[in-house]
């Protein structure tokens, strides 16, 4: 595939506006991980308050992605998006006053952390099912990898950005900009107008507990589907308490805040390259080939615990990047291809449910299992589990058999 046929989604005007949406918002978010991890152990040092924080923005978004997900099928996803973003800034900008005041407890931030959660439970939805709404199923692999790629650009600088912030000027003024980008992205998203994803019948307003269930026999539904959400259950788990929360832990007591930065731009990295592989190359088995490039994280979280070594990690890390892209972009493809439109926001709400589940506990406990055991053998047991439970997805058929759409043909290129 030639250039310009990869950039095809962005001759139309919307898709255009949602992705410039989606880069503005994309570089704050990219710097905030890092920003508010060393932000919050400014305050207080233990990893266990640094879980407590994440926990605080997981649970509430866990506990709303259904009904973010019945809103989404059921309103225009740009206008859900245009005030989802806006809350957004608002939050992140009252986390970063107080950082910048220095009158932030770990208290306060668990308090506006739970409201960001619940906000983010409208914006998830809503954000992944309109990509169908923008693109012909005919462009979709090309809209997917050119949102791929934008992240994985920014998250190179992103990190790497922010950690320099936190040992210049400080944290705050990171969270401060990340503030600032969903602010413009909302303002981008007004220049979008979609339909309704459906007509809304007559005395449907009060059947949401219908919708619900009918999402659920979509989940259920497809075999594919539920097993790979149950396999990220434990998944997510481990990624969020084991590397999210441990890491920053341990790379303030060994090798810093600036190399911490350098793995996950070097996870970034990783994940640029296989976008652009994938912008050139077709996938036919995506949940194969995803599930195994999955399982491949399992070597720098590994490495994390048993040889924390700034060099090392990078290496891995952009390895396991581009084996967590191939899943990215797998997955996106699986699901738009396979799931109504009508229904895909609420299936993407039970995906993001039963694969966020377990992020809190992993949150939560990982710090006092470090305090317990150590982070070298909690961080090895958790790799070689996560690995395990990776490959142990791909013994369903339907997952590993999973085949690209019959329905959908690559465009012929496009005369220069």
């Amino acid at each position: 595939m030639r250039v310009p046929d990869a950039l095809t989604p962005l001759r139309d005007r919307r898709f255009a506006w949602y992705y410039t949406a989606r880069v503005v918002s994309t570089m704050g978010s990219m710097m905030a991980p890092v920003a508010l991890a060393f932000a919050v152990l400014g305050i207080d040092r233990s990893a266990s308050a640094l879980g407590q924080v994440l926990a605080a923005r997981t649970i509430p978004m866990i506990l709303l992605l259904l009904f973010g997900g019945v809103l989404a099928d059921r309103f225009d996803r740009s206008a859900v998006m245009k005030v989802s973003n806006l809350l957004s800034a608002l939050t992140g900008g009252a986390v970063a006053y107080l950082v910048l005041t220095h009158t932030a407890t770990v208290g306060m931030v668990i308090g506006l952390e739970v409201v960001n959660g619940a906000v983010s439970a409208f914006t998830f939805p809503a954000m992944a099912g309109i990509v169908s709404q923008l693109a012909p199923r005919s462009h979709l692999r090309q809209a997917n990898a050119l949102l791929s790629f934008s992240r994985g650009g920014l998250s190179i600088l992103g990190p790497s950005v922010a950690a320099l912030l936190v040992v210049t000027v400080g944290a705050g003024w990171a969270l401060a900009f990340d503030s600032l980008t969903w602010l413009l992205a909302a303002a981008c998203m007004t220049r979008i107008r979609l339909p309704r994803s459906r007509p809304v019948e007559a005395g449907e307003s009060s059947s949401m507990l219908h919708e619900l269930r009918e999402g659920w026999s979509v989940f259920t539904g497809h075999t594919w589907l539920w097993v790979v959400v149950l396999a990220f259950g434990v998944l997510n788990m481990i990624h969020s308490g084991a590397y999210f929360t441990l890491g920053p832990a341990l790379a303030k007591q060994t090798f810093g805040a600036r190399g911490w930065g350098y793995v996950l731009s070097a996870e970034s990295f990783g994940l640029l390259l296989m976008t652009v592989v994938m912008l050139k190359v077709n996938i036919r088995r995506p949940l194969l080939v995803g599930m195994l490039g999955c399982a491949c994280f399992g070597v720098p979280l590994f490495l994390l615990g048993a040889y924390p070594h700034v060099p090392v990690l990078v290496l891995a890390t952009f390895l396991s990047g581009m084996g967590l892209e191939l899943f990215s972009l797998g997955w996106n493809l699986a699901m738009q291809e396979n799931i109504d439109d009508e229904v895909l926001s609420r299936a993407y709400s039970y995906d993001a449910l039963g694969s966020f589940v377990a992020m809190p506990l992993g949150q939560l406990v990982y710090g006092p299992l470090a305090a317990a055991f150590g982070f070298r053998d909690v961080l090895v047991v958790s790799a070689v589990v996560y690995t395990a439970v990776a490959l142990l997805a791909l013994t369903s058929r339907s997952v590993r058999g999973l085949r690209r759409s019959p329905g959908v043909s690559e465009p012929e290129p496009v005369p220069a």
